[in-house]
């Protein structure tokens, strides 16, 4: 018999929120706050994995720069996503953060780190806050759909569970890093049920090129620092680093949706480099033609634009001997270095993915339209977004537009107790 919400909640209105990474856990802590009865189920050993990998490399939590550029970021969802936002911005999650005992900087590129840069203190204290508020965290929990009376199943590590809950929320996450919990595999207990979904594609994830083996020789993992990257119109700032198969970096993120689908149909995509974008073109032919002719191209370029380490042989790797016999030429090269792209990197060595849940099968409390009572957000909707702290603010700013949607929807149905989920639970 499945347990029901009101055993689990002691009386009060019931939550099971599926899925213990940021936008699950930020979810669960609003409800709780509000007087609801919140359950955590997870299905690895401990909460917020993927969180704690993405802090070992300094966690980024949001970014700083002006609040309508920062919405930009979010392509084409960007009309859904920016209402989560603007009622939960970046400084709205830093006084957030701070409220944990965590100070926050913003970096040199506008991004903003925790002090420190490591995840686990901020879990740590959440964590307490969570308890604090009686959120029960339940790992080891792997979701397995619905049963035939419309209570949630789970196995366990005491074997099959069944539990009813007055509303749900799923935070599964996307299919990227599947070993910490963001497999996908979520997507056939919905698709089961009617709800459309795009398929799942890299995002945030290098692209191969085919280097020269004295390439990957002299460059591997070398990287290409205050350099331009273009495509179809759009331009990104920042650095990349060569790989042994191609490239990555954060200046590659930010135009990765339209290269991977420009590879989609395409076959491949020509990339720009702007090996020197804070110098014009007649600057940079002015100063290369002072240079003495007789003098090395890696010499040239070390004494009259400061270019050294791996860029001289990046140069030669995209440059034809036209490129480089003329200071005029060698100039438009370097502002315009075309460089192939082949192919994305597959999907378990992106940092996130793109598809999901289609946003029109959510009304806009994120609520499944074909589900009364089932809420959705983070990753496993159709949205995508650079890395640089855009990610994280839209998975929590989105976990707190749930939050209010369930507790509206709570309270609208407030007489009622319910197995949620089927496509007649409201009649």
């Amino acid at each position: 018999m499945p347990q029901t919400a009101e055993q689990e909640g002691r009386g009060r209105r019931a939550v099971a929120v599926i899925g213990a990474g940021p936008a699950g856990l930020m979810a669960a802590e609003a409800l709780a706050g509000r007087g609801i009865a919140v359950t955590v189920y997870d299905a690895m050993p401990s909460p917020a994995r993927k969180f704690l990998m993405a802090g070992r490399g300094g966690l980024n939590i949001t970014h700083s720069e002006p609040l309508d550029r920062f919405l930009t970021r979010y392509g084409a969802a960007a009309p859904m996503v920016a209402p989560w936002i603007r009622r939960f911005t970046p400084d709205d999650l830093r006084a957030w953060v701070h409220g944990l005992g965590v100070e926050t900087f913003v970096g040199s590129s506008g991004r903003v780190f925790p002090v420190g840069l490591k995840a686990s203190p901020l879990l740590r204290a959440w964590l307490r806050r969570l308890d604090g508020l009686g959120v029960t965290l339940k790992a080891r929990h792997r979701w397995t759909g619905w049963d035939a009376h419309g209570a949630l199943t789970f196995d366990t590590p005491e074997g099959p569970l069944a539990v009813a809950a007055d509303a749900i929320l799923l935070a599964l996450g996307g299919a990227s890093w599947p070993r910490l919990g963001s497999d996908g595999g979520w997507a056939a207990l919905l698709a089961a049920r009617g709800v459309d979904l795009v398929p799942f594609r890299a995002a945030n994830a290098g692209f191969d090129v085919a280097w020269s083996p004295a390439f990957v020789e002299r460059a591997e993992g070398q990287p290409l620092k205050r350099i331009s990257l273009s495509f179809a119109g759009e331009t990104s700032r920042g650095e990349a680093v060569v790989t042994r198969t191609g490239l990555e970096g954060g200046a590659l993120y930010a135009l990765g949706a339209p290269l991977r689908e420009a590879i989609a149909r395409d076959g491949q995509a020509v990339l720009h480099i702007d090996l020197k974008p804070d110098l014009d073109l007649a600057a940079i032919t002015a100063r290369l033609g002072r240079a003495p002719p007789s003098e090395s191209l890696k010499n040239r370029l070390r004494k009259a634009l400061g270019l050294e380490g791996v860029m001289p042989a990046l140069l030669r790797e995209g440059a034809t001997p036209a490129d480089l016999a003329t200071p005029a030429a060698l100039a438009r090269c370097l502002k315009a270095l075309p460089l192939t792209l082949a192919a994305i990197r597959p999907m378990d060595r992106a940092i996130s993915t793109a598809g999901g849940i289609k946003l029109a099968e959510l009304d806009d409390h994120l609520m499944l339209r074909r589900m009364p009572g089932v809420f959705a957000v983070g990753e496993m909707l159709d949205w995508e977004a650079p890395t640089g702290g855009y990610l994280l603010q839209a998975c929590f700013s989105g976990a707190l537009a749930a939050a209010e949607g369930i507790a509206a929807f709570l309270e609208r149905d407030s007489g009622r107790s319910r197995h949620v989920g089927r496509p007649d639970a409201s009649d």
